[in-house]
């Protein structure tokens, strides 16, 4: 089904409502979008293909939104195979269509494509080429690394429209949650462009430049309005390393139960103590991706683990490993150790942290052994207080 974004921007694009673990990592409970658009003017653009899974959908949407005309160009803003998956497609029924990319996208498509004739229709272009389709003329702009570094996006003069690639995306269908944008976008964020701060920066400087009424990313919703505007806010704050909301986030890893219950009571602790926002996930059992998530939403962190192995429980290395390749930065984090016999979490973490940019080690560093008593919790108030000063 297509749906009209302008008079001549028309939706093209699909859902895989069956889709539970995009990039075979991330949780997609609602599913995933792979959104392509079609522009309509005297030369016709299509902007970019889907995945491999919804080819056969996203053909027919493309057909409909045609109405028996021939593309003219295909606008490849990002090859990565959820968006590029239907270029042999789409090259193979209409022989006189180009591909217009940059040109690292012109050096990286033979990876996917081998089919020769369709390799010679490509059409690099660099940022400030134009494409004129009529009323219609898109501007290029370069975002590399935004996440992959062939990417462009397109601004389009007439209708003030931003392709933005992978820019404002979010998991879930295209309209799932249509009034809580940021929840399923910060999470997509902080797992696929987290560790790309400065080159989102970069972009989002380029685009204060531009008149904006709306974005058209590759994954979500279109966004406009007051959506489009708290979106750009936010993308700032992201990009910036900064803190989105103050509070604090706990994320404990306990193999018997005895760390997580210190944990709970940091939670009791800190509310008591007046801090409003308190968060709190299982590295066992809640979703990694969430917990990347909030470690970058809030500016003061607690890490709580048993030692294991002389080193840490896996599950919290796991997590301070997402951390690292994220490019983790500027944030207070404190340290709750547990060990029967010889306490080493704290050391292990500490020494994992130390590898990131700007990270403050609060103290004094808790250390329990075995289950929480009433002794500890001096130690737990202690702490409490250093995390809210």
């Amino acid at each position: 089904m297509t749906k009209t974004i302008t008079p001549d921007i028309i939706y093209i694009g699909t859902d895989d409502a069956d889709m539970r673990l995009f990039e075979s990592q991330y949780h997609t409970p609602e599913g995933m979008c792979y959104n392509s658009y079609v522009v309509l003017d005297e030369k016709v653009a299509v902007m970019d293909t889907t995945d491999q899974r919804t080819i056969d959908t996203w053909m027919d949407n493309l057909h409909e939104a045609l109405q028996q005309r021939k593309p003219d160009y295909l606008v490849a803003h990002h090859l990565e195979p959820d968006h590029a998956s239907g270029i042999a497609a789409i090259c193979a029924e209409y022989p006189e269509l180009k591909i217009v990319c940059s040109a690292k996208a012109a050096q990286m498509l033979p990876q996917y494509i081998e089919d020769a004739s369709t390799l010679a229709r490509l059409m690099p272009i660099k940022e400030g080429d134009t494409l004129q389709l009529g009323k219609h003329t898109l501007h290029f702009v370069a975002a590399p690394m935004v996440h992959w570094p062939e990417v462009i996006v397109s601004y389009d003069d007439y209708s003030h429209s931003l392709f933005s690639a992978d820019g404002f995306g979010k998991f879930g269908t295209y309209d799932a949650d249509p009034d809580d944008w940021a929840c399923e976008a910060r999470r997509y964020y902080f797992n696929i462009c987290g560790k790309y701060g400065q080159p989102v920066s970069t972009l989002l400087k380029k685009a204060a430049a531009l008149l904006i009424d709306r974005i058209l990313p590759l994954h979500g919703p279109v966004l406009e309005g007051e959506r489009m505007a708290e979106a750009m806010r936010l993308y700032a704050i992201w990009a910036a390393y900064d803190v989105e909301t103050e509070g604090v986030f706990i994320a404990h890893a306990s193999a018997h139960g005895n760390t997580a219950h210190a944990a709970h009571q940091l939670v009791d602790i800190l509310k008591a103590k007046g801090c409003q926002q308190v968060a709190i996930t299982d590295l066992c059992r809640d979703d990694m991706a969430e917990a990347v998530e909030d470690a970058f939403r809030y500016g003061r962190v607690v890490l709580c683990a048993n030692s294991y192995d002389a080193s840490v429980f896996p599950p919290m290395h796991d997590f301070l490993h997402h951390l690292q390749q994220k490019a983790y930065q500027r944030r207070r984090v404190a340290l709750v150790e547990n060990g029967s016999w010889a306490p080493s979490a704290a050391k292990t973490m500490r020494a994992i942290l130390e590898t990131m940019k700007q990270i403050d080690i609060v103290e004094p560093v808790v250390t329990l052994r075995g289950k929480l008593k009433a002794a500890d919790m001096p130690q737990l108030e202690a702490l409490a207080d250093a995390i809210l000063q």
